[in-house]
């Protein structure tokens, strides 16, 4: 039998959901139906003007949001409804609009996911877990320590995606062992909200950790002339990286401590656990060699350009094939998959590239930008740091990147700004996206633990992101000159 107090806390959360519901439809009406918006003008006096179908975006987008962080629908769904949306309101072809829903960038998050499926079937999670807490001990601060070390690690070699997807299972295996069941705890939010923030923060060191840096890279010869290396990109980004993941560490000692400073006897159950597994089996052997292998192809594509005309996603789905090839997965574990946070990418994709292709996120940019065009040439670097990090947590941060680096370049030069300053500080923000699920693979990979709410997600994501900006605002005025880095130039 129900009790009354449970009744109405399930009252409670269904007014909430309503209200959400309508607020975000409300948000939506209110944005498509309303008069043609202003034009954007940048420094140059070229005019941005915002279609129809750019309001629409906005529309799509408003809602997408509010309904994502409220949750209001399960958040697969409403990425479905970015889809439909779109195409009722002829924002966008049908066609276009649900092919980003097969986006190479999902087939790869599926592809990462696979991996972290196969790796705990075969048992091969469970061995890196026991070994870990073998060695980090009992503690649980070390613990979250371990796990954030780790992930960043790992993400200066291999796509933060597939390293999310690999540390997930191993996570969920420690977790196992904290005594609480599935149950959310401070210590299940910290270490998977953690391991999310922290790959994100390692991902930004090396040209490996995501796509982002390349093509950004690319895309700033291209405008300002000039090339970053890739040892160039690691010298300035390494201390960034590891100075947010050790933050990151405190942050969540500070707002997830543990219920538990120790785990009583946990070094000898992993040990004993560690002990019942035996030798390492064939199984988990080909399971290692098959990912080391595709994460090889994916390091190499950076130095061999016969690789580079590779899609990085077809490296990665060949691990895919050859998991069923080999018999290590069957078709009933393709029903393991987390489809839920598929779609949430495939909508994620879709709302991105509406946004982009209807102008509505140069629209935003310039109209932006231009608000700082005469301010103090730090408040100007900031300010684009800024945009890319709440442009990030909703569209590809490639293209959160690539709409503010023409603009901000063109106003750079009469605040005496270098263009590289803006580049890595875009850069840092664009692999950071702490508020919204949709930000990054990992976030949503995370949330399948279901140790946390989006809401929860975006409420400690405020601080986290003004963590970010302090330490960005650290490395333009102090860090980066220190170590050579051009921030101004003679004007």
């Amino acid at each position: 039998m129900v009790s009354e107090p449970e009744n109405q806390n399930e009252n409670t959360t269904n007014y909430l959901r309503i209200l959400f519901m309508i607020a975000g439809i409300a948000l939506f009406l209110v944005v498509y139906f309303s008069p043609s918006w202003p034009d954007a003008v940048d420094p140059m006096g070229k005019h941005f003007s915002l279609s129809r179908e750019g309001k629409g975006a906005l529309a799509v987008f408003l809602l997408a949001g509010t309904w994502w962080v409220f949750e209001v629908l399960p958040i697969g769904v409403t990425s479905l409804a970015i889809g439909v949306l779109q195409s009722m309101f002829l924002i966008r072809p049908a066609k276009e609009v649900f092919k980003d829903f097969m986006d190479p960038s999902v087939m790869f998050i599926f592809a990462s996911v696979v991996i972290g499926l196969v790796f705990t079937k075969t048992g091969l999670t469970r061995r890196l877990a026991y070994k870990m807490l073998i060695i980090v001990g009992e503690k649980t601060s070390m613990i979250y320590l371990g796990c954030f070390v780790v992930t960043a690690a790992l993400t200066h070699v291999m796509a933060h995606t597939a390293v999310a997807a690999t540390i997930y299972p191993l996570l969920l295996a420690i977790y196992s062992l904290y005594g609480e069941g599935n149950k959310p705890t401070r210590f299940g939010k910290g270490l998977f909200m953690g391991m999310a923030y922290v790959a994100g923060a390692g991902s930004i060191v090396t040209l490996l950790g995501a796509a982002r840096a390349a093509v950004a890279i690319g895309f700033f010869k291209d405008i300002a002339g000039k090339s970053i290396g890739f040892f160039e990109l690691s010298y300035y980004m390494f201390p960034i990286g590891w100075i947010m993941t050790l933050l990151l560490w405190v942050f969540f000692m500070v707002f997830f401590k543990p219920e538990k400073k120790h785990i009583p006897g946990l070094k000898e159950k992993a040990l004993q656990l560690y002990s019942y597994m035996g030798s390492v089996t064939r199984k988990e052997i080909m399971a290692a060699t098959i990912v080391l292998g595709c994460i090889l192809a994916l390091c190499l594509r950076s130095f061999i350009p016969a690789l580079d005309r590779i899609d990085k996603t077809a490296i990665l789905l060949i691990s895919t094939v050859l998991f069923f090839v080999f018999n290590l997965l069957d078709l009933k574990d393709l029903e393991e998959i987390p489809w839920n946070i598929i779609l949430l990418f495939g909508g994620a994709m879709s709302i991105g590239f509406c946004l982009w292709e209807t102008g509505a996120a140069r629209w935003l940019a310039v109209n932006w930008l231009v608000m700082f065009q005469k301010a103090n040439w730090f408040v100007f670097v900031m300010s684009i740091a800024f945009f890319v990090l709440l442009m990030t947590n909703f569209i590809m941060n490639v293209a959160a990147i690539a709409i503010s680096l023409p603009v901000a370049l063109v106003i750079a030069p009469y605040l005496g700004v270098a263009g590289d300053v803006i580049l890595f500080a875009s850069l840092v923000t664009a692999g950071m996206p702490f508020l919204l699920l949709v930000g990054a693979a990992p976030n949503a990979i995370a949330y399948d633990s279901k140790q946390f709410t989006p809401g929860e997600f975006f409420l400690f994501g405020i601080p986290a992101s003004i963590m970010l900006l302090a330490v960005v605002a650290f490395a333009i005025y102090i860090l980066w000159p220190l170590m050579g880095l051009p921030v101004t130039v003679a004007g």
